[in-house]
């Protein structure tokens, strides 16, 4: 259904968006929604930078990864 809106589609659903919300909630909207963005990529490189301290970390340790329950077999 949603396959071939098209531009003339594209363009009338926002001009009823504009209608609806005006520029300037909607310039609000928008200008919440980078800041949400830019929140989400930095926490992203902050995970990804977590993750390769801990990988250089562990690399230079190491470690015994056994199950504690096969521990007490050996």
């Amino acid at each position: 259904m949603l396959n071939n809106i098209g531009l003339p589609g594209l363009l009338l659903i926002a001009v009823v968006v504009l209608v609806l919300f005006g520029r300037g909630k909607i310039s609000s909207l928008m200008g919440e929604v980078g800041k949400g963005i830019t929140s989400f990529k930095r926490g992203v490189s902050e995970g990804n930078k977590e993750l390769d301290d801990a990988s250089k970390d562990s690399a230079d340790v190491a470690r015994d990864v056994t199950p504690a329950e096969d521990k007490d077999k050996v």
